[in-house]
């Protein structure tokens, strides 16, 4: 799998963790961050709202081990991925978000990535996101599940007889 345990079980201090010492999302995910709330969580992922929304429902699910991108994932984080869009659907569904057709979730690709630790955008309504997001949330840089995770399986689909990649490659 990618990535490396972003904290053991037996240690207290969160300086070592991730060799990141400044990472806020392995802050956040070890809940050494108080201003976050976690709105979601299991053994392997958190969710919490955006700092910087472009959509009215916009929040992060994150692993709780440091995975610098979506670039660094392999055919093995393929359950990893599903788990962290499992988990922004049944947020957004908490949220009373009752459209999950009008739904974005995605993963920006480096460089285009402001914090070096895996997150998926979990975006709704998608229809409504905020005009300074659009071009965030639709350009070459951002990766849906979807792409992602054919990309992953190494899945390709016919178009007009011939077979081709069914995702950018980056």
């Amino acid at each position: 799998m990618a990535g490396e345990k972003c904290a053991s079980d037996d240690k207290q201090d969160s300086s070592d963790d991730c060799g990141e010492e400044n990472c806020i999302f392995c802050k956040i995910a070890n809940r050494d961050d108080p201003s976050t709330e976690i709105l979601a969580e299991d053994e392997d992922i958190v969710c919490f709202q955006d700092i910087d929304p472009g959509a009215p429902h916009h929040y992060l699910v994150i692993p709780k081990k440091h995975i610098h991108s979506c670039l660094s994932l392999q055919t093995d984080d393929i359950n990893l991925v599903k788990k962290m869009a499992d988990m922004g659907r049944e947020v957004l569904k908490a949220k009373n978000v009752t459209n999950l057709e009008d739904i974005s979730l995605g993963f920006h690709v480096p460089p285009y990535i402001t914090v070096p630790h895996l997150h998926l955008h979990v975006l709704a309504p998608f229809s409504q996101l905020f005009k300074l997001a659009i071009r965030k949330y639709t350009s070459f840089w951002y990766l849906t599940e979807e792409k992602l995770l054919q990309k992953l399986t190494g899945k390709k689909k016919k178009k007009n007889g011939h077979v081709t990649v069914a995702c950018r490659h980056v």
